[in-house]
């Protein structure tokens, strides 16, 4: 009865509308959070002239903020409907009236010739009733049937009509009859009657008391032929699970179960099912004993767990997961997968990465002279003659190519394809890398600036480093004096490269050492490297295993201590890609990720707050399995550690601690900060211009407030976070099951209240987003240049007693290039990083949601959000600022690079600045 009245009065003053009577469609937007929250206060439909006015200020801010939305129609035979419910005994029976859905579908740009077929079947068969159909779902039970309240199903109109249009999205619409007592629907199911699956990116529906209702969809529907039953999505207001109403528990339930799937069966490209497995699908052991490798996760060799796809074992080892090789895709629930414009950008990095490998092979076949740089001046025409000219290759020659249609496209599309660019580096200061002062900076402000520690226990007794190697260049302090002054740091990678060192080193062609390096403080806030040391296994009483060189007094001393340095970031760049940056944020974010997708609802606000952060990280994840960390992949045939990368990567997880993970415990831990109450952030920077960890720190705490005013919002109180089961299953699900190996470890935090929820999502959000951006945008800017920062080592550094000493005393240049990696290494290795460096142009960056209505249901949250973008948007200046601070020399000064890694905006291509929301490259 109650309903029918507020009917009657929307109505009445519909009626008393001059304008409505002419009116035969009203428009609204469907994008901004103020109207939303003006319908949901006044509680009825609201009159034409009204609602026009809102369309227009809703569309306004649509374009302020850069949305494109669609619009929902609303015909007046929905009010007719509304309006015969007040007819004298319509109380007693509830009565039908219409209301209207509009849907928006994403479409592929590109469809290959069997696409196109598919879809004008499926246009041909709407009209014998192959469609799609809706049925909405209230949020209150059915007292009649103790169900959900539905409406009854609706058929999508003109799928036929709309077939060909080539539009990017493409608008829908349906008409559904419900009861006048139907409420709020909270729920809609689709089901996909085509041979075709669809991306469903919105649905609105319009014509209900409580005003517009969206759906954030964003997935795919597969057809029922191949996946029978219903998808369901809820509407965007979410519900914690002891909060959701009474007709959507069985489906908040229901949608968990099918997302979580049995643990069986060979999961198939259209499946949407997530669950964990180890990696033991890295080798190829049908291919021969050179490709076996050992499986990763377990007792014997700890790692976080990956998602499965249940492909059937090798025929040679039962244990060993087959392998889908490249260009074959590899199984990601379908909603993982890369949209169009991503996979656009991806194929164009390994169509270069195609040509960038092809070459040099062809360079290495046709001359095997030609496998080393000859000459600084051969690295330096990769950028600016390119390998086609180098090589002198004619159109003939390249029709015999074994790929002559990839080169010969590239040739057409752009010239600049042949050539590698210019990597940052060397955009101020050709020779910057020679430095001692750069090769230092690069540990505060480099592409690997969280291996760095201050020096706390001095000369451990394994070590060969002295006092008297440091004594005189500590600026007349004593050694002690340094320590308690915090003057002392270092580069530590003995521990993680010396169990590896005598199988690395019989490899054919990689030379390593374990090495530290110590670095002083001087005066002006910048490091400068004071000695390195250089250990190898031992082998008996020789004291060789272990070697001190210090900065050059002369010519001999100089080229012995720039191959000193190459050898530190050789170290660098294998700990910096298998630890830091693959481990630390790919494969340690990937359990966290699975747990959220099969442990809370789409409807639960701490997924919606998670999911943009998780955006495509379970697809690059399986592509590196495929492509990049595999036996005799890319990462093994560039780094040092060769065929041992992987199991590097796995001695370093028994050390991973989730605990220290966020950037002020990290910082803490490694000595480079002391906690400080007093201070903004609360804790205190002992090298006050740490680039990374400077701007690290404003961007942490933007995450942490803008976490805790979302956490405070919806966990009032300690209790709901204790008795929140889908919160504490994934919590739970995270560690125990995506962490077993780890799960028995007492320092996982509690989750227990409303601090240690802020602590372990900022956490997570931070490792997503900054972290993974500092570690990952400056790989080629400085990487680019090998001598800079060499990916592996071929030579040792020569010594007084052996044979190749005579050989570098005559051409010292000559033995530096030998050591570095070979033409082949080196531009394949470019090619790759170049690849991993680059924005995609659909790239998402902190502070930015592609969908900002998705809140729409809270009007708080949605503000507090953009809050937040505005805060990112002011860190962005002050990163700005400070890169132009004179006495911040560690990012300012003739030749120094700005620091810009985690400046959060950026254009697409390779840009060295940019944090993106998720790992997704």
């Amino acid at each position: 009865m109650a309903l029918t009245r507020e009917f009657m009065g929307a109505f009445s003053i519909f009626e008393r509308s001059s304008s409505s009577s002419s009116s035969s469609k009203v428009l609204l937007n469907q994008s901004t959070f103020w109207q939303n929250k003006l319908l949901q206060q006044k509680k009825f439909l609201v009159p034409v002239q009204q609602r026009r006015v809102h369309s227009r200020k809703a569309g306004a801010a649509g374009v302020r903020r850069g949305i494109n939305n669609p619009v929902a129609a609303l015909s007046e035979d929905l009010v007719k409907g509304a309006a015969s419910s007040a007819v004298p005994g319509a109380a007693e029976k509830p009565v039908k009236f219409k209301v209207r859905a509009v849907l928006t579908v994403r479409k592929n740009i590109k469809e290959d010739f069997k696409e196109t077929l598919v879809n004008q079947f499926d246009a041909l068969t709407e009209k014998i009733g192959r469609n799609v159909v809706l049925e909405l779902v209230g949020t209150e039970v059915d007292p009649r049937t103790k169900g959900p309240k539905k409406s009854r199903e609706a058929v999508l109109k003109d799928w036929s009509k709309k077939s060909n249009v080539k539009a990017e999205r493409v608008h829908y619409t349906a008409e559904f009859l419900v009861d006048s007592n139907f409420g709020t629907p909270g729920a809609i199911t689709v089901a996909n009657k085509h041979q075709k699956e669809f991306f469903l990116e919105t649905i609105t529906i319009e014509g209900f008391a409580c005003g517009p209702v969206h759906f954030q969809c964003n997935s795919w529907v597969q057809s029922t032929k191949d996946h029978p039953g219903k998808r369901i999505f809820f509407a965007n207001q979410p519900y914690l699970p002891s909060e959701t109403p009474a007709g959507l528990r069985a489906l908040r339930e229901k949608e968990l179960k099918d997302i979580r799937g049995t643990g069986k069966g060979v999961r198939k490209l259209s499946d949407r099912i997530y669950d964990y497995d180890v990696y033991n699908d890295l080798g190829n052991p049908d291919r021969g004993s050179e490709f076996v490798r050992p499986s990763l996760g377990g007792e014997q060799r700890p790692y976080p767990r990956r998602c499965r796809t249940g492909r059937l074992p090798t025929d040679t080892d039962m244990h060993a997961e087959s392998r889908i090789e490249k260009p074959l895709p590899i199984y990601v629930p379908r909603d993982e997968q890369f949209e169009e414009s991503k996979q656009d950008a991806f194929s164009a990095g390994r169509l270069q990465g195609v040509l960038h490998n092809l070459i040099p092979l062809l360079k290495a076949s046709i001359s095997a002279r030609n496998q080393d740089f000859s000459g600084f001046a051969d690295i330096d025409s990769l950028y600016s003659e390119g390998l086609l000219l180098n090589l002198g290759l004619k159109d003939g020659l390249l029709k015999k190519l074994p790929l002559p249609n990839v080169v010969s496209k590239i040739q057409e599309s752009s010239q600049g394809l042949l050539k590698y660019n210019s990597p940052k580096i060397l955009s101020r200061d050709k020779f910057a890398w020679l430095r001692d002062d750069e090769f230092a900076r690069q540990a505060l402000a480099g592409v690997n600036p969280v291996s760095i520690e201050r020096l706390q226990i001095y000369g451990p007794q394994e070590s060969a480093l002295k006092e008297e190697h440091i004594i005189g260049q500590l600026d007349g302090m004593s050694v002690q004096q340094a320590l308690e002054e915090n003057k002392l740091y270092v580069l530590d990678f003995h521990d993680i490269y010396l169990p590896f060192l005598d199988r690395i080193n019989a490899l054919d062609g990689r030379k390593s050492y374990a090495t530290r390096t110590i670095f002083f403080l001087n005066s002006l806030g910048t490091l400068k490297p004071i000695a390195i040391e250089l250990s190898l296994p031992p082998s008996g009483p020789s004291p060789r295993s272990k070697r001190v060189l210090t900065p050059a007094a002369d010519a001999t001393s100089n080229w012995l201590w720039q191959l000193a340095k190459a050898h530190v970031c050789s170290n660098d760049a294998g700990v910096h890609q298998l630890v830091n940056h693959w481990l630390r944020t790919h494969a340690c974010m990937e359990p966290f990720i699975l747990a959220a997708h099969r442990q809370l609802s789409a409807m639960h606000p701490i997924y919606k707050l998670l999911d943009p952060h998780m955006r495509y990280t379970l697809e690059i994840n399986a592509l590196a399995r495929q492509n990049l960390i595999n036996a005799d992949g890319v990462i093994e045939s560039c780094f040092t550690p060769g065929r041992y990368c992987m199991e590097m990567s796995a001695a370093a997880y028994k050390n991973w601690r989730f605990d220290k993970e966020g950037l002020p415990a990290d910082l803490i831990r490694r000595g480079m900060a002391v906690p400080d109450p007093t201070q903004p952030h609360g804790l205190k920077l002992l090298i006050e211009d740490y680039p990374y960890a400077a701007d690290g720190l404003l961007i942490w705490s933007a995450i942490e407030d803008w976490v805790r005013t979302y956490v405070n919002h919806y966990y009032p109180n300690s209790s709901q976070i204790c008795d929140d089961k889908e919160l504490q299953s994934w919590y739970a699900e995270s560690i125990n099951t995506g962490h077993a190996d780890l799960r028995h470890e007492s320092w996982w935090p509690t989750l227990s209240n409303g601090d240690d929820l802020v602590s372990i999502l900022t956490t997570i959000i931070w490792l997503a987003s900054a972290q993974h951006a500092a570690l990952n945008f400056g790989q080629y800017p400085y990487g680019g240049y090998v001598p800079n920062r060499p990916p592996l080592m071929r030579r040792l550094v020569p010594d007084e007693n052996d044979p190749e000493y005579t050989s570098f005393l005559a051409g010292p240049h000559k033995y530096f290039l030998l050591a570095l990696p070979s033409v082949l290494q080196a531009t394949k290795y470019m090619a790759v990083v170049d690849t991993l460096s680059t924005h995609s142009p659909d790239e998402e960056y902190l502070g930015e949601r592609q969908q900002p209505w998705i809140w729409s249901g809270d009007g708080e949250i949605t503000e507090a959000f953009f809050e937040f973008s505005a805060e990112i948007g002011r860190i962005e200046k002050e990163i700005e600022k400070r890169n132009s601070d004179p006495s911040r020399r560690n990012r300012c000064g003739a030749g120094v690079l700005p620091y810009e890694l985690l400046v959060p905006s950026s254009e697409p291509g390779v840009t060295c600045k940019g944090v993106p929301n998720s790992v997704s490259i």
